[in-house]
């Protein structure tokens, strides 16, 4: 996969969730966002914002997940002694079921897609065509 088919099919996934019935360009691209951000503002007058903590278990996932928070103005922040993949927000629910986590979810799949192909690649041509898993062999660990 190509970085620009990388960022296409990253944008399509954003009109969907946006509610965009014809795929444009960047004004259709900014037209998504501000549907998303007029219905968590409905979300928000209709119902109390919930504080949610998110844990994310690599770096990629939190750069994307607060990358998306931020991009519907929504405010990313941790308390202090809680660990660094750690992501507190206030939000409301029914953003985080209906639009948020599922978007998030999917966006993260494509990602995590795309850098494991990049990686493959990288590594097989780099160190070794040989890059499958480890060998498993017969007999007990001992701990040692």
């Amino acid at each position: 996969m190509q970085e620009s088919d990388l960022l296409e099919k990253l944008r399509k996934i954003e009109r969907l969730y946006a509610g965009a019935a014809t795929p444009g360009e960047k004004e259709a691209a900014a037209e998504a966002i501000a549907r998303i951000r007029s219905r968590l503002d409905d979300m928000s007058r209709k119902e109390q914002p919930v504080e949610y903590r998110f844990t994310l278990m690599d770096g990629w996932s939190k750069k994307l997940f607060l990358a998306l928070l931020r991009r519907y103005e929504l405010r990313p922040y941790r308390y202090a002694r809680q660990r660094r993949n750690t992501v507190m927000v206030r939000v409301p629910r029914s953003f985080v079921n209906e639009t948020l986590w599922p978007e998030f979810l999917e966006l993260s799949e494509v990602l995590k897609s795309y850098l494991e192909e990049v990686t493959q690649r990288v590594i097989s041509q780099a160190i070794h065509e040989d890059s499958g898993d480890e060998e498993v062999v017969p007999g007990e660990y001992l701990g040692t």
